[in-house]
């Protein structure tokens, strides 16, 4: 039991305790309370009365703006005062003016009137009398001083008519009559200098007739002319005359020194070629497998890039004329590498085959004998000697087809093919045979002549050359056998035997043959 008291005892002295501890914290808090309230109403009166003093300053200095803007428009106002005065002084002056001048004027008419009257009485006095009247004589205001001759005047009539006077002013029809002026002698003219010495004088020196496509001096007249291209002029080299300067370098300012580095250092596009299918206006995926540092690419990149390139190339020939494009530039390509064709003949005739294409002409027929009948054109075009036979042996095509295919293309594109001129297989057939060049000139002179006098027509080129080439041959000490002759130009012996007469007959040629 004394144990259970001493507990209850304890235990209320702990409540007492904490209600004193909780009363301590709750005193300490209204405290705390209280001195924050007394610190903001101390703040909130500094801020009022630092309000206040702001807007008496923000008062002041309204009023010594308001006094200030006074003074201006009292300063404005005189000024415009004084301008308005000083305009309406100006005003009187100027009616004063005015007044006086109108004065003047009035006064000048009414003389002008009176003068009148009294010439009209003169007028009218002088009717009745003919004076005879010497003019004075005039003279120039200045230093010098030139007396003029005495013209005299004679007054024949002064008749007015009857119907005038009684309605309005009389008018006066005079009559003058003037001396003969007297010759007033001047300086004596130079003597004329003799016609032949101004014609000589005027001579030019005589220069050559200028050649088209050749610049010129225009100082001297001269052709020996030179670009320098550091100081970018054209120079003249007899007389030192500049006569172009800041000329354009159209060439790229980067120099390359082996493929690899042109290719790097292009910046633009090959020009538009007409042998590939889209022109060369196509992007193209590579073979490298490399990437943008020259690093190889993984296997599976490699075979991605290998499945894009593929399907590139299948997008790209979508209609039936890019495939037909493919497949005959392949062909003239093929065909021009084996005849050893230029470039320029290439794109012509590739050029000529779209314009097939484009007009239809292809359709029912080969590829491969339109790009044959194509180049063996273009070759007639541009004076290239190629003939059907190998032009026919390179496509694989007949020749009867490719001379069809020739004429239909013909007829339809509307182009002049000229005839094959002999000459074109001379330089060919000599540098086959091991021939020199004075033999080719001779036989190029016996073709002149023989084309000259009509006898080419209804005859092959190939064959006419070829005799043409064995005569020169023997002409020149340089004999070759009519069968290495046929052999180089494609035609028999027969052939050349009856050529060979018709030259020797018709140009009276002196062949010395051996047995």
């Amino acid at each position: 039991m004394a144990g259970k008291k001493k507990k209850k005892k304890s235990e209320k002295k702990k409540k007492e305790a904490r209600k004193t501890a909780k009363k301590k914290v709750s005193k300490g808090k209204k405290s705390k309370a209280k001195a924050s309230t007394k610190k903001k109403q101390t703040k909130s009166k500094k801020s009022v009365k630092a309000k206040s003093k702001k807007a008496k300053k923000t008062k002041k200095t309204s009023g010594k703006a308001k006094k200030t803007v006074k003074k201006t428009a009292k300063k404005a106002t005189k000024k415009t005062t004084k301008k308005a005065t000083k305009k309406s002084a100006k005003k009187k002056t100027v009616k004063k003016t005015s007044k006086k001048k109108t004065t003047k004027k009035t006064t000048k008419k009414k003389a002008g009137k009176t003068t009148k009257k009294a010439k009209k009485k003169q007028a009218k006095k002088e009717k009745k009398k003919e004076v005879k009247r010497p003019a004075k004589k005039k003279e120039k205001k200045g230093k010098k001083e030139k007396a003029v001759e005495e013209e005299e005047i004679v007054i024949i009539k002064l008749e007015a008519e009857p119907e005038e006077q009684e309605e309005g002013p009389r008018e006066q029809k005079i009559v003058i009559e003037l001396p003969e002026k007297e010759e007033i002698p001047g300086p004596e003219p130079k003597p004329e200098e003799p016609v032949e010495l101004v014609q000589e004088e005027a001579k030019e020196i005589p220069r050559e007739a200028p050649q088209p496509g050749k610049p010129r001096c225009p100082d001297c007249g001269s052709t020996n002319l030179r670009w320098d291209y550091e100081k970018a002029e054209l120079v003249c080299l007899d007389c030192g005359s500049i006569i172009e300067e800041s000329m354009i370098d159209y060439g790229p300012e980067w120099r390359a020194f082996d493929s690899y580095q042109k290719t790097k250092r292009q910046r633009t596009g090959s020009p538009i070629k007409y042998t590939k299918p889209n022109k060369g206006l196509v992007t193209e995926i590579d073979r490298y497998n490399r990437d943008i540092r020259g690093s190889k690419l993984s296997p599976q990149a490699a075979s991605q890039m290998g499945r894009l390139r593929k399907w590139h190339k299948r997008s790209s020939i979508a209609s039936s004329i890019e495939r037909n494009l493919t497949i005959a530039m392949g062909d003239l390509e093929r065909i021009s590498s084996y005849l050893g064709l230029p470039p320029n003949i290439r794109e012509a005739a590739a050029l000529l085959y779209r314009k097939a294409v484009e007009k239809g002409l292809i359709r029912g027929r080969l590829i491969e004998s339109v790009v044959a009948a194509v180049v063996y054109m273009i070759c007639r075009q541009y004076g290239i000697p190629r003939t059907l036979d190998e032009i026919a042996e390179v496509s694989g095509i007949s020749k009867k087809e490719i001379g069809r295919t020739y004429r239909f293309l013909k007829k339809e594109l509307y182009v002049d093919v000229p005839l094959t001129n002999p000459i074109y297989y001379v330089p060919r057939f000599a540098s086959a045979l091991g021939l020199s060049g004075k033999v080719q000139e001779k036989a190029k002179e016996i073709l002149q002549d023989a084309v000259e006098k009509g006898l080419i027509s209804g005859r092959g080129p190939t064959g006419v050359a070829a005799a043409a080439v064995y005569i020169a041959s023997v002409m020149m000490g340089e004999r070759r056998t009519q069968k290495e002759v046929a052999e180089v130009a494609g035609v028999t012996e027969v052939t050349i035997r009856n050529r060979y007469r018709e030259l020797k007959r018709e140009l009276n040629l002196d062949i010395q043959e051996e047995d």
